[in-house]
């Protein structure tokens, strides 16, 4: 069965957007994870808190791999993820939304890939467009359409976590064309396009990055911010999830390997 599925965390998810709800853990190569199943709309919806329940893994110890491989063997052909994310680009206020179309890596210590070598095959991704387009036309469209203050692009730069990065760090990345900063993206987005899986992102801009606020960077902040924009990416995200179709052709399906 095909299906779509959330990543996402508890601010983001509302037990009342999906009907018949059921805990499940799948078990993977990379490891056991928990996911939640319902249906929205007549389609199963997969939902996974990226940090775990209670947020309480932190994004440099968490097993990307088996997340995106448990929901490869769900079926999942469509994801929908959400990242609180901090600006470089002062265009980019805080509570606005971004939708990604590129990223740069700066991550030093993850398991990054399916494709270790282990089974004799050396694969090369293509990642010239890192983002489903399609997704994100849909995903902008949605937006638009409920009046959301709604960046169409912006490059995300991932770092390792879990401080906050300095203001130094912050200028060279903006230096380098960021425009949000974050901590997981990568490489949860590298690991769905080896997969086959389509993936798009929506942001939210949380806080100005280090030396652009006025204050220090506090992860209260972020909770906070994300808790007063909650309801709208809550909209945003049911008015996508009636819009996809898990069953809908995607150059994402071929992970473009050579």
């Amino acid at each position: 069965m095909a299906r779509l599925a959330l990543i996402g965390g508890t601010g983001v998810y509302d037990p009342s957007m999906l009907a018949n709800i059921r805990e499940e853990v799948v078990s993977t190569d990379y490891g056991s994870v928990q996911v939640s199943i319902g249906s929205f709309q007549g389609v199963e919806v997969v939902f996974m808190q990226r940090h775990g329940a209670g947020h309480t893994v932190p994004p440099h110890m968490i097993n990307y791999r088996a997340n995106i491989m448990a929901l490869k063997e769900l079926g999942v052909t469509k994801i929908v993820a959400t990242s609180a994310v901090g600006s470089l680009n002062e265009a980019m206020k805080p509570g606005d939304f971004v939708l990604l179309n590129q990223f740069i890596d700066f991550t030093k210590n993850r398991p990054f890939t399916f494709f270790d070598g282990k089974d004799g095959t050396v694969v090369h991704t293509d990642f010239t467009t890192p983002y489903c387009g399609q997704m994100r036309q849909l995903i902008l469209g949605a937006a638009q359409d409920l009046r959301l203050d709604v960046h169409a692009q912006g490059c995300y730069v991932c770092v390792e976590g879990p401080r906050f990065e300095t203001p130094a760090e912050i200028v060279a990345f903006g230096r380098l064309g960021g425009d949000v900063v974050g901590m997981t993206n990568v490489p949860e987005v590298v690991l769905a396009r080896e997969a086959g899986i389509c993936y798009a992102v929506i942001a939210m801009v949380t806080n100005y990055a280090a030396g652009i606020s006025p204050t220090p960077l506090t992860h209260e902040e972020v909770v906070e911010v994300m808790q007063v924009n909650a309801r709208s990416m809550r909209d945003l995200v049911m008015a996508v999830l009636g819009e996809l179709d898990p069953k809908s052709p995607c150059l994402c399906s071929g992970n473009g390997g050579q």
